[in-house]
């Protein structure tokens, strides 16, 4: 398993791995410009060049950023590839000055958020559109 920070990026290819992770059917997304225009740092991880783990975060150009699009391939799920990339990403991010990771899951990923070094708060959301 390699794991590379801020690597270059195929929109299908993250797109499919979208689609795997999360069960839905896969439609393309212009992944590599929304990462370069919006996020700070983004990791992959691969196995024999195929990608099957992602996260990136976006910031608000100072001291905060906000974790997203945390995937893993559905083969390699339950393997350590999901905290290694999230690890990685902590990492870039702690060296390009970041002061705050922000994230916000679902109550059944706490325990995988609380691994990777989260601590649970309250946050509140808006459905803005739908």
């Amino acid at each position: 398993m390699q794991i590379q920070v801020r690597c270059p990026v195929d929109d299908g290819e993250l797109s499919r791995l979208h689609a795997d992770a999360f069960g839905h059917e896969p439609f393309l997304v212009p992944w590599s410009e929304r990462l370069e225009r919006h996020s700070r740092s983004w990791v992959g991880a691969f196995d024999e060049g195929e990608l099957v783990g992602f996260v990136h975060a976006v910031w608000d150009g100072g001291a905060h950023a906000f974790l997203l699009d945390t995937v893993v391939a559905s083969g390699h799920q339950r393997r350590g590839v999901g905290g290694r990339v999230v690890a990685a990403l902590i990492s870039d991010l702690r060296v390009l000055g970041i002061e705050w990771l922000h994230v916000d899951y679902e109550p059944q990923l706490e325990g995988f958020y609380e691994a990777c070094g989260f601590r649970h708060t309250r946050a509140g959301l808006l459905r803005v559109s739908g």
